[in-house]
């Protein structure tokens, strides 16, 4: 039991200083050019309108049994 235990210890170490060495190259070898990460502010658009006229075009849209009825606008 003590070899199988010893073995197991030794598996551990080896896991724990590959991915030490590993998080390490990761950060050395980062394009410094680069941000730091996937996340950044990005612009935001306010919505854009609805066009003239959608209330004509959706008077005929049949409400389901919550009141919501489904409309679909198409312009170009």
């Amino acid at each position: 039991m003590t070899g199988r235990r010893r073995l197991w210890r030794w598996v551990v170490a080896v896991w724990v200083i590959v991915v030490a060495v590993a998080g390490g190259l990761t950060l050395w070898l980062q394009d410094p050019a680069q941000p730091p990460g996937p996340y950044r502010w990005e612009k935001a658009d306010p919505s854009p309108s609805l066009p003239e006229g959608w209330e004509s075009a959706c008077a005929s849209a049949t409400p389901d049994e919550n009141g919501r009825g489904a409309c679909v606008v198409v312009t170009r």
